[in-house]
């Protein structure tokens, strides 16, 4: 059988160029998360099966790749379906995998406790630009903090960063799962019909007012129902009065104390930001996650479809592993998406050190040589990047490619001489 030299559909070989951007970023994330106090950890890539098929993950569960079990576990002649085969899988995002880590070490982590973690997730999707079926997930979770401080935190801390990497002129989206359900019952939508509504609304932004309308009649809700949940939408504004408002509506149907809440957020990292960002209240922003309970995010890039970063409140998750509820509350910046972003605007690394390429002529000296190593030593012990290789025949062709990776200066070696 022949050998395949693409990387696996939907994975991708990264190149030097993007590695350093990756790296760039990933020291970014890790000085400016780790500046607003969360602890760097890492949980395995495979995970129990029935970690990952809790009903947790919505769409994402159909994704899983599993693994097989192994030895005499694996009985192929008695098994009756699939789940007889698999015991693990790989993890396809970090917030289960989190809350398994916490209820295992609880004891011994501080409280509240702030979480950072990166690494690799799976999903067998459908590849996109912007999109893989192996990718890096960056989250930072605040585990025990019941408070809005843990949502002004989390958004904080992701804009910070994001400024930092030359974002700006983004839009941080912002609403409740709460509201979401206060709307749904005040305009007379029996509970067991939620998330048939919500998978609608969350089609807003692509099929507009007028599609939500059609797809909830050809589900079957009235008329009359519908006229008066599109009209909330249609009056609402997008600011901190608009939720405060909205929630004077909703009283009969929720908590007050619930629009309050997400309002006073809006304010806090309004008037707390340096950042150029807005943040708006969005009241047809959903989630696909059936894990949230509370304040729901998202971070909107023009030009840029899709979010590159989301997340939310998750009080119940925890309790999952444990019985007994901790609130949970993340934020998860999509690093691959962020990374494609960069790389199309042509970013380079600020504040790159200097870097040289020492270049040798076939069949010089060992004299010439030692004495190329012996100058890259000493320009290494300056914090200079110094390249010693041997000089192709294009040497033309060879310092472009240099030059592409950073390199700035040339020195070469010949036979004769040192020039």
């Amino acid at each position: 059988m022949a050998l395949k030299k693409k990387p696996v559909t939907g994975m991708k070989d990264i190149l030097p160029a993007e590695m350093q951007v990756r790296e760039y970023v990933m020291n970014q994330i890790r000085e400016t998360y780790g500046g607003f106090g969360f602890h760097s950890i890492e949980t395995p890539c495979v995970e129990h099966i029935e970690n990952l098929s809790s009903k947790q993950g919505g769409d994402n569960e159909k994704l899983i790749f599993k693994i097989m079990k192994r030895g005499e576990k694996l009985n192929v002649e008695e098994a009756k379906e699939e789940n007889d085969l698999t015991d693990s899988g790989l993890r396809y995002d970090l917030t289960v995998p989190l809350s398994r880590y916490y209820s295992n070490n609880a004891a011994s982590l501080p409280a509240p406790f702030k979480s950072l973690q990166m690494g690799s997730v799976w999903r067998a999707d459908r590849p996109q630009k912007g999109r893989f079926r192996q990718f890096v997930q960056c989250d930072i979770d605040i585990l025990g903090d019941a408070s809005r401080l843990a949502e002004i935190d989390l958004i904080l801390a992701t804009t910070t960063l994001l400024g930092k990497i030359g974002f700006k002129g983004y839009t941080v989206r912002i609403n409740d799962r709460n509201i979401l359900k206060g709307m749904a019952a005040y305009c007379g939508f029996p509970e067991e019909s939620y998330d048939q509504v919500f998978i609608i609304l969350d089609k807003m932004d692509k099929i507009g007012m007028d599609g939500v309308e059609r797809e909830l009649k050809e589900a079957g809700y009235e008329e009359e129902k519908v006229k008066k949940y599109l009209s909330l939408f249609e009056s609402v504004t997008r600011d901190a009065s608009g939720v405060r408002s909205l929630g004077e509506t909703l009283k009969g149907s929720m908590d007050p104390e619930q629009a309050e809440n997400l309002a006073a957020i809006i304010d806090s990292v309004t008037g707390i930001s340096t950042c150029q960002f807005s943040i708006e209240f969005d009241p047809t922003l959903v989630r696909g996650m059936s894990y949230y309970t509370g304040t729901i995010f998202e971070i909107q890039v023009d030009g840029f479809p899709g979010s590159v970063g989301g997340g939310g409140r998750y009080d119940k998750m925890i309790g999952k592993f444990t019985g007994m509820d901790t609130p949970a509350c993340g934020f998860s910046i999509g690093f691959e998406r962020i990374i494609t972003i960069l790389m199309d605007e042509g970013f380079t690394v600020p504040g790159s050190q200097e870097k040289i390429a020492f270049l040798l002529e076939k069949g010089v000296s060992d004299e010439v040589t030692n004495q190329a190593m012996k100058e890259a030593m000493e320009e290494r012990a300056k914090g200079v990047t110094v390249l010693v290789s041997q000089m192709n025949k294009n040497k033309k062709f060879q310092k472009d490619s240099l030059l592409k990776e950073g390199y700035t200066q040339f020195k070469e070696f010949y036979k004769e001489s040192l020039k």
